[in-house]
């Protein structure tokens, strides 16, 4: 007997139908997708523009959706120009583009360098192609030690920077023949520590080891290549990044918010440089980047990252309020977390909480206070984060009663100490006083611990550390020690039994980077006394 169907019944079934028909349509591609390589990509170019990209304009341009630069017999150029990715560096990764090239030569160059005082100059490693017949594919070093691998060849770069044959990966002219001639293929580079590899169509063209330990390069910009001479155009489509766990190191990714108080104090983007600089110099186990200006706008800033450190303004500005949910995913998969000065502030609620799980404590409005003081720790715990730091006195704005879980629950205290009572004169206010903080204070004397460390469930780390508001504190050594060991703890790596090697740190390292202009009264020679009366360590350690 026929029934006819409810509306009800007869929407439910159109569903149906449009879900079979789409997992038809869809699943394919998917597998393919998944068959290819493809998940963990992540495109840094729209298509449409070149924002985040840097490049002489009278030479780069989108057309045909696609990244193109062009040279003609009225517009040569005079030397090899790139144009920057100016979002990020590369480290580990694997690189997927499309090229087509209609005459000349180009290239893609990664982990390289900036040309000093030349605009648009870069040297480094250079996957190569050209419309010719003997070039694509093989591993070029713009301005740096020239031809390390023709292609079909897998070569060891030795440490005298020559390259050594000693195996193939094909034949050339066998390569050449999967290579399109003005028409789009695909270059794929990955490079993991010191080994290459270039596949164009998904053909291997070279295998490169670079034992080079004095020229080899463990990250730099990538840029693409428009090259001198005859007239020629390039174009470059579908770039897609993947950054991959770093081999035989921790990734730390600092990240300096905008500048904020003036010269010389919450300078966040000097801070973040002079840290990372010393950990990359120092710790062979450890591969700093800095990304400055705010959060990055490098999609693929922490894809990678072993640990993450923060500097910046806080309260209602922090950066990680509007990034929360990121951050958290970063936390659930065990990746460190280290916190600076006003870093640790957060407001109350949802961001608080996290912190609390997330490094252990924070500055909470109303509950902490923020003076000037000069803090003694007479006395360090045992604890990796400790390691080579001697007791020491320094004036900061040292923030205290930082709100923690009941009893210290999971935080070890680092830094301690007992403020003065001169550190709670002013008027009750979010920041500056509190009935809470001058009864834990001056009544009950309880030492306030303006450093601490805290391990996750997750098997991830966390640091606050609520000094740094005068960049010149980073000049001690004591000061600057115990924030490099907490950050390589942070990260997962293995803390000396000295602490973290140092370098004497100058007058003029830390003049340098900053983000206001040095004011015409400022006392140079004060600074100078300062560093020379607190750094014991003048030398290499």
């Amino acid at each position: 007997m026929y029934t006819p169907f409810s509306p009800c019944r007869k929407f439910c079934l159109v569903l149906m139908i449009v879900a079979v028909f789409t997992v038809l349509l869809v699943t394919p591609a998917a597998r393919a997708e998944d068959k290819d390589g493809e998940a963990g990509y992540t495109p840094i170019f729209d298509g449409k523009s070149l924002e985040g990209w840097d490049g002489n304009p009278k030479f780069w341009s989108v057309k045909d959706g696609a990244i193109t630069g062009q040279t003609t017999k009225e517009n040569p150029t005079k030397g090899n120009t790139f144009i920057i990715w100016r979002q990020g560096k590369l480290d580990d990764f694997e690189l997927k583009l499309q090229y087509r090239i209609f005459g000349g030569n180009s290239g893609i160059q990664y982990r390289s360098f900036e040309v000093p005082k030349q605009k648009w100059v870069v040297g480094g490693y250079q996957a190569d192609f050209e419309a010719g017949d003997t070039y694509s594919g093989i591993l070029y070093g713009e301005r740096f030690r020239g031809i390390l691998a023709r292609r079909g060849e897998k070569t060891v770069i030795g440490e005298n920077g020559k390259p050594k044959v000693v195996g193939s990966v094909g034949d050339t002219k066998e390569l050449q023949s999967h290579i399109k001639k003005e028409d789009w293929n695909e270059y794929h580079i990955i490079a993991r520590g010191n080994r290459f590899i270039h596949k164009i169509n998904g053909h291997v063209t070279i295998e490169v080891t670079d034992d080079d330990k004095s020229m080899r390069r463990r990250s730099g910009i990538l840029a693409l290549q428009l090259h001198a001479g005859p007239p020629m155009k390039v174009q470059f489509r579908k770039i897609r990044l993947k950054r991959l766990k770093l081999a035989n190191a921790k990734k730390v990714v600092f990240i300096a918010g905008r500048r904020s108080h003036g010269y010389g104090a919450h300078e966040h983007k000097a801070g973040c440089l002079l840290l990372a600089k010393a950990l990359n110099e120092t710790m062979p186990g450890i591969l700093a980047t800095v990304y400055t200006g705010g959060w990055p706008q490098d999609p693929t800033a922490l894809d990678n990252a072993d640990a993450i450190v923060i500097y910046c303004d806080g309260g209602g500005r922090h950066m990680i309020n509007a990034h929360r949910q990121e951050v958290a995913a970063k936390m659930k998969a065990g990746v460190g977390l280290a916190c600076l000065h006003y870093g640790v502030e957060v407001p109350k609620g949802p961001s608080g909480d996290a912190f609390l799980n997330w490094i252990g404590g924070y500055f909470e409005a109303n509950w902490s206070v923020n003076p000037h003081w000069t803090a003694h720790f007479k006395k360090l715990p045992k604890h990796p984060v400790a390691r080579g730091v001697k007791p020491f006195s320094i004036n900061d704005e040292w923030y205290y009663h930082m709100r923690f879980p009941q009893k210290l629950a999971g935080v070890t205290p680092i830094l301690s100490d007992l403020p003065p009572a001169s550190s709670l004169k002013r008027p009750d206010g979010a920041h500056s006083n509190n009935p809470f903080v001058r009864k834990a204070v001056l009544e009950q004397k309880q030492p306030q611990h303006v450093a601490w460390v805290r391990e996750r469930a997750d098997g991830g780390r966390g640091f606050g550390f609520t000094g740094g508001h005068f960049h010149w504190n980073w000049g001690q050594p004591d000061f600057r020690r115990l924030v490099l060991n907490s950050i390589t703890w942070v990260a997962g790596a293995e803390v000396p039994d000295g602490g973290v090697p140092l370098k004497s740190v100058t007058l003029e390292d830390l003049e340098a980077n900053q983000d206001y202009p040095q004011p015409k009264n400022f006392n140079r020679e004060r600074i100078r006394q300062m560093l020379k009366k607190s750094n014991r360590t003048p030398k290499e350690e």
